[in-house]
């Protein structure tokens, strides 16, 4: 099939273009900056345009002639990002995207939200019907970006959505390689709080398992699907697996957690009006707190999804990644 994914220069959209490239399909990416992986998709001969997906312009050309959308591109966090940039983006180009499928008669669309939707959990595991209540602007417009998808559904556009938890694997950039680098240089974690606090992860291909499924499932049709590895685990268990995936026996030192809170907001006040990008805000020190622990039984019944990668293997085949490619 002929598949355009936009964000497919991203760490997510990216592994799914491998795994699409595996299947055989034609692939062609929107994203508004290259890519780790972009020069060997070129030379597979993936069809690469760069720029933004609020160009209606650059959308109607790129999804023409394509059999399935993944709608992958988004705002994401960055502290300096305005509210009118989430909502440009992530409403307002969403809409862009799924106004071009329509036009162009795309078969299967597939929106890539976020189980940020739900905001903290109180009482894990939730599903899909769990309370909705995003705490950042970031999950307010992503949550808005589903709404814009069932609007189109109602018009006749064939359509998924996927909330994905906590990715990691080789590649990722972000949370997980902060804490391998941590764990690695000083063989110890500091943990705000007593760490029983819950954090659900989705290894990067049991998230391709879950996308391919919504894309070939005609029981996906108008439906939303957490999508997660098979268990959450604490904070605890979290980064003893790390240190484990590296032969590290780490310790963790316990520290109270209104330490950070204030500390992340004084560092957040001082960096903000500089423009500075601070090493310590309030989102990252939620992490300690906040529980995200969610139930898959949806996707495993509707849609067969059964994730096979567990934790100590995906975090050993992603610290075996790390350390080839020179990140710790």
């Amino acid at each position: 099939m002929r598949i355009l994914v936009t964000g497919g220069s991203g760490f997510t959209g990216s592994g799914l273009v491998k795994r699409l490239l595996q299947r055989g399909h034609q692939i062609t990416i929107v994203d508004k900056k290259e890519g780790l992986f972009d020069k060997e998709f070129s030379d597979r001969g993936v069809k690469i345009h760069y720029g933004s997906i609020t160009d209606r312009k650059l959308m109607e050309e790129a999804v023409e002639g394509n059999d399935v959308v993944f709608h992958v591109a988004a705002a994401f966090r960055e502290i300096n990002t305005s509210k009118r940039t989430y909502w440009n983006v992530n409403v307002e180009g969403t809409r862009i995207v799924a106004e071009a499928s329509l036009k162009a008669g795309v078969k299967r669309f597939i929106y890539c939200s976020t189980e940020g939707v739900h905001g903290k959990v109180d009482n894990p595991p939730i599903g899909e019907d769990g309370p909705i209540k995003p705490k950042d602007y970031y999950q307010y417009t992503k949550y808005e970006g589903e709404k814009v998808v069932k609007g189109f559904m109602e018009k006749g556009l064939p359509s998924v959505i996927v909330r994905p938890t906590g990715i990691y694997g080789p590649g990722d950039p972000g949370r997980f390689l902060m804490l391998f680098r941590w764990i690695k240089k000083h063989g110890w974690f500091p943990m705000f709080g007593d760490g029983n606090v819950v954090f659900h992860p989705v290894y990067i291909e049991n998230l391709n398992d879950g996308f391919e499924l919504a894309m070939e499932k005609d029981e996906a049709l108008g439906n939303t699907y957490l999508i997660a590895d098979e268990r959450y685990c604490t904070l605890n268990e979290l980064v003893k697996e790390v240190g484990r995936a590296m032969d590290i026996n780490v310790k963790i030192r316990y520290y109270p957690f209104w330490t950070l809170l204030i500390a992340s907001y004084v560092c957040e006040w001082t960096c903000k009006p500089l423009k500075i990008s601070p090493p310590l805000f309030k989102r990252r020190a939620d992490w300690y707190w906040e529980n995200r622990g969610f139930s898959i039984d949806k996707a495993k019944r509707e849609l067969g999804y059964v994730p096979k990668i567990d934790l100590p293997t995906g975090l050993r085949m992603t610290a075996r990644w790390y350390e080839e490619n020179g990140y710790i």
